[in-house]
């Protein structure tokens, strides 16, 4: 069984059917935020893969009592959880920092900038209704949540099930404090919030890879998706597209379409999670003849750091669901 919650388009949609054209017998079971997303991301994979298995669950990564009651129902619906794949993940009022790309033409940083956004993506967040961090809550502690409350389905199984994170090349170290791990105060949620994920899959592995759960973290690469197009207006994309297709030559990183995006979720699917280390992120690649393939790198994360934000995320766990105990077994 593989679950997948995600924004039901983009990667998430292009995941799920290259999962089945991987494995035409896996039992899908995909996760959006209400009821029509659900059927309609259903309806087109069952369009494609007409004979699939395919399962649907309404849960809202922003919310946690729509997390405690998805979870619930998952429960009782299955014994066991292989693969899951958490890529849901929100980028609100997304801004690009035109002076910071001109800097970087000028000193020759600019390939870096544009593969990386390092210093040219702002966005601006608020507070969701259970009082976090709109972006930290939905990219990063609804996930958390998610694998808690689903631990007896992924711990202690025959075979081992996996945790696959969708994170970033923009999750940056400098974009990240442990004094404010929601990022209230600066302007750059998305990239905190990716590399808290980074984070907590080295610190989950080192809890329950004995427990035979494992975790990996991947990065899609420059993909044209609905949170993509909301950087810039639509006309300035299609100027721009012809260009970015060049800059693929050079950046391998540019996938731009979901399905190359995808790449590295669907090689890991066929991986032996003992073989895989723990300290990298895999790295969907394009080259610029259009060939795909998957690229690892050392992740810059420092294990004592990511041990003490897991002991944070378990106080904050403790303060948030106290007000939803009838939600919890």
């Amino acid at each position: 069984l593989s679950l997948t919650p995600s924004r039901c388009s983009g990667v998430g949609l292009a995941l799920c059917q290259r999962l089945l054209e991987e494995d035409g017998r896996i039992h899908l079971c995909i996760a959006c935020r209400n009821e029509q997303k659900s059927e309609a991301t259903r309806d087109l994979i069952l369009a494609t893969h007409p004979s699939a298995q395919v399962s649907t669950v309404d849960i809202d990564l922003g919310s946690l009592a729509s997390i405690l009651r998805a979870t619930r129902e998952l429960r009782c619906r299955f014994q066991r959880l292989d693969f899951v794949y958490l890529n849901a993940g929100i980028m609100p009022n997304p801004h690009v920092n035109f002076k910071a790309l001109w800097h970087g033409l000028l000193s020759g940083r600019l390939l870096h900038m544009l593969t990386t956004a390092e210093g040219i993506m702002t966005q601006t967040d608020r507070l969701n209704g259970d009082g976090l961090q709109e972006v930290f809550a939905t990219n990063l502690f609804g996930h958390f949540i998610l694998v808690r409350q689903l631990q007896a389905l992924l711990c202690g199984n025959e075979k081992p099930s996996r945790l696959i994170w969708t994170s970033s090349s923009n999750a940056r170290e400098s974009a990240f404090s442990l004094s404010d791990y929601q990022h209230a105060k600066g302007q750059e949620s998305y990239s905190s919030s990716k590399y808290a994920t980074d984070l907590t899959s080295v610190v989950l592995n080192r809890k329950f890879n004995n427990q035979g759960l494992y975790s990996s973290v991947v990065c899609p690469g420059l993909v044209m998706s609905n949170m993509t197009y909301r950087i810039l207006p639509v006309f300035m994309w299609k100027l721009l597209m012809p260009i970015m297709w060049l800059i693929r030559f050079f950046a391998k990183t540019y996938t731009l379409t979901p399905y190359n995006g995808a790449e590295a979720h669907v090689w890991l699917f066929k991986q032996k999670p003992e073989s895989l280390d723990s300290l990298v992120k895999y790295h969907s690649c394009t080259s610029g003849l259009g060939k795909r393939y998957v690229e690892p790198q050392k992740m810059d994360v420092d294990e004592d750091t990511a041990e003490k934000f897991y002991q944070k995320l378990l106080e904050l766990e403790e303060q948030t669901l106290e007000k939803y105990k009838d939600l919890l077994d």
